[in-house]
C-alpha cells in the first residue's frame, strides 16, 4: 500500500520500520519541526526523522496542519492509508478523509481506557496492573475510533515509564503489521465512551510531591513521571528529582510528611501520609549527576529531621 506515515518519538520508529520492512510504499514520512535543545541551542530532531533520513525517505515538518497548504500537500501524497504513531497532533477532519482506506493510529493504550496524550505515563501513576496497545482507525475525536486490533502486557512491579514504552513500542510494530495484512478482513469494533479514561498532556507541576500522600502512590509518580517531568521536591530551596525510590509501611506516627526519618549508611527514608515512608534510592539534586542516595546523603550531610517540600 501507499502509506503516509506520520510519527516523532523514539516509540514510533519500530512501527515505520516494520511499514518498510513489509513492503509498503512511504510516500511520505510526516514529523514535528525540529527544535532548538539545551544550553548551546543545538538543533533537535525526532527520531523518526532520523530513521527517515537514513531510509532515503522524504520528511515534511510542518508548523501548522490546520492550513489549506497543509491539506493540499498530504492529499498530494495520494495514498492508500495513513499511518498515525504518536505524531503530536490531532489531524484536522479533512486528513481523515483524503486516504482512500482512511487513517490508522497506533495507541499505546488498551482502549477505550487512557484516551489522551500520555497513556503509558498515567497508567503506571493510576496503578493499573496491565495496559497494552491498540490499532484503530481515527475520527475527529480524539482517541475515539473504532478498533481494530488490541494486545496487552502486564506492567512490571517496578518498570517505569520509559521501560515500559520500549517494549510496548515493538509490540505495536507487531500489532500493525498484522492490522495492515489483515485489514480487508478486520470487522471494526466501536468503543464505548461509559468506560472510556483520559491521560492529558504531562505538566511540568505534576512532578511535585506532596510528602502528605500515600508512599505507595508517590513511587507510583517516580515511575510514571519518567523521562518527565519526573518526580520532585525541594530541599533546601533547591529542586531534587527522586528517580527510584522503595515505599513501605511503618509504626512512626509522630514526624510531619516530608521529614527525614533515618539518614544513615546508605539509607535515606522520608516519612508519607497514611503511615508510609519512602526510601530513596537514587535522587538527583539540582545542577548534579543522578547519584545513590548513600552519596547524596554525604554531600549534603543529610539528618534526620530535615524536611523535605
Amino acid at each position: 500500500m501507499r502509506i503516509v506515515f506520520m510519527g516523532t518519538p523514539e516509540a514510533a520508529v519500530s512501527s515505520l520500520e516494520r511499514c518498510l520492512r513489509e513492503g509498503h510504499e512511504i510516500v511520505g514520512v510526516w514529523t514535528q519541526p525540529d527544535k532548538l535543545s539545551g544550553r548551546g541551542k543545538k538543533v533537535s530532531v525526532s527520531p523518526v526523522k532520523q530513521f527517515a533520513i537514513s531510509h532515503n525517505l522524504t520528511v515534511y515538518q510542518p508548523a501548522k496542519i490546520k492550513t489549506a497548504e497543509a491539506q493540499e500537500l498530504f492529499a498530494s501524497h495520494n495514498a492508500d492509508l495513513a499511518v498515525v504513531v504518536a505524531y503530536g497532533r490531532i489531524l484536522p477532519a479533512g486528513f481523515l478523509q483524503t486516504p482512500k482506506k482512511g487513517c490508522i493510529n497506533v495507541h499505546f493504550s488498551l482502549l477505550p481506557l487512557y484516551r489522551g496524550a500520555a497513556p503509558v505515563n498515567w497508567a503506571i501513576v493510576n496503578g493499573e496492573k496491565k495496559t497494552g496497545v491498540t490499532t484503530m482507525y481515527l475520527q475527529e475525536r480524539l482517541d475515539s475510533g473504532p478498533i481494530l486490533l488490541q494486545r496487552e502486557t502486564e506492567i512490571g512491579a517496578t518498570e517505569t515509564a520509559s521501560e515500559l514504552m520500549l517494549r510496548l513500542a515493538p509490540i505495536g510494530a507487531d500489532l500493525l503489521g498484522e492490522t495492515l495484512s489483515r485489514l480487508s478482513s478486520l470487522t471494526p469494533r466501536p468503543q464505548h465512551d461509559l468506560h472510556a479514561t483520559f491521560a492529558p498532556m504531562l505538566r511540568k507541576e505534576d512532578g511535585l510531591i506532596s510528602w502528605s500522600d500515600d508512599a505507595f502512590v508517590i513511587e507510583r509518580r517516580i515511575r510514571g513521571f519518567q523521562p518527565w517531568p519526573n518526580a520532585y521536591t525541594r530541599y533546601k530551596s533547591h529542586r531534587l528529582i527522586i528517580w527510584r525510590a522503595v515505599p513501605e509501611q511503618i509504626d512512626q506516627r509522630e514526624a510531619p510528611p516530608g521529614q527525614v526519618i533515618v539518614a544513615r549508611g546508605d539509607e535515606v527514608v522520608v516519612k508519607c501520609g497514611r503511615e508510609t515512608a519512602l526510601r530513596l534510592l537514587e535522587v538527583q539534586p539540582e545542577a548534579a549527576r543522578r547519584m545513590k542516595a548513600r552519596d547524596f546523603l554525604n554531600g549534603t550531610r543529610l539528618k534526620v529531621g530535615d524536611q523535605f517540600g
